[in-house]
C-alpha cells in the first residue's frame, strides 16, 4: 500500500517544502511550458528532464504541467498557426531541413505545427509568467504551507513514510 502513497507522498512533500518564491513561480511557469507541449516526443522528455535538473519547486512544476496538460487542447489552433507561420518561413526552410536529416531530432516532432507552435508559446510565456507570479506565491506560499500542514490527509501521508521506514527496518 505504501508503494502505491508514495507519488502522492513525494508531490505533497514537494509542495511543503521550504522553497523560496522565485522557485515556485519558476516551477509554475515550467510546468506551463511541459503542459503546452504535446507529449509523446523526445520534446516533451527533454522538458521533463530539465525541469527536474533544475532547482524549482517540482510539486508546483508537476501540479501545473499536469493542469494546463488538460487545457493545452484549447489552444491547439493557436499553437497551430503559430508553428505553421515559423515552419513555413522561406528564409529557415533549409535550417528545418538539416536539422531534420539529423539522428536524433525527428523524433522531437519539431516539424508538427502544433508541437512547435506549442513549445515556443511556452518560450514565449516563459518570463512573464515567472514574474507575474512570483508575487502570488510571496503572499501566499507560507499560508499554504502553514494550513496544509494542519490536513489530515498531509499529516497520514507524511506518517506513511515514517511507517515505511519503520516497516523496512525489521
Amino acid at each position: 500500500m505504501f508503494f502505491v502513497l508514495r507519488p502522492v507522498r513525494v508531490l505533497l512533500k514537494a509542495l511543503l517544502t521550504q522553497s523560496t518564491p522565485a522557485q515556485m513561480s519558476w516551477g509554475f511557469a515550467l510546468g506551463v511550458l511541459v503542459g503546452l507541449v504535446p507529449k509523446g516526443n523526445l520534446l516533451a522528455i527533454a522538458l521533463g528532464m530539465v525541469v527536474a535538473m533544475l532547482r524549482v519547486n517540482l510539486g508546483v512544476a508537476t501540479a501545473t504541467a499536469i493542469a494546463v496538460t488538460f487545457a493545452a487542447s484549447w489552444f491547439d489552433p493557436v499553437s497551430d498557426s503559430i508553428g505553421r507561420f515559423v515552419l513555413s518561413l522561406p528564409s529557415l526552410q533549409q535550417f528545418w531541413i538539416q536539422l531534420y536529416n539529423t539522428p536524433v531530432m525527428p523524433w522531437t516532432d519539431f516539424n508538427n505545427s502544433i508541437v512547435m507552435g506549442s513549445f515556443l508559446l511556452g518560450l514565449g510565456l516563459l518570463w512573464p509568467l515567472s514574474r507575474s507570479s512570483r508575487p502570488v506565491f510571496e503572499h501566499y506560499a507560507d499560508l499554504l504551507s502553514e494550513h496544509a500542514r494542519h490536513w489530515r490527509l498531509a499529516k497520514v501521508l507524511l506518517g506513511a513514510e515514517w511507517a515505511d521506514r519503520l516497516g523496512s527496518v525489521e
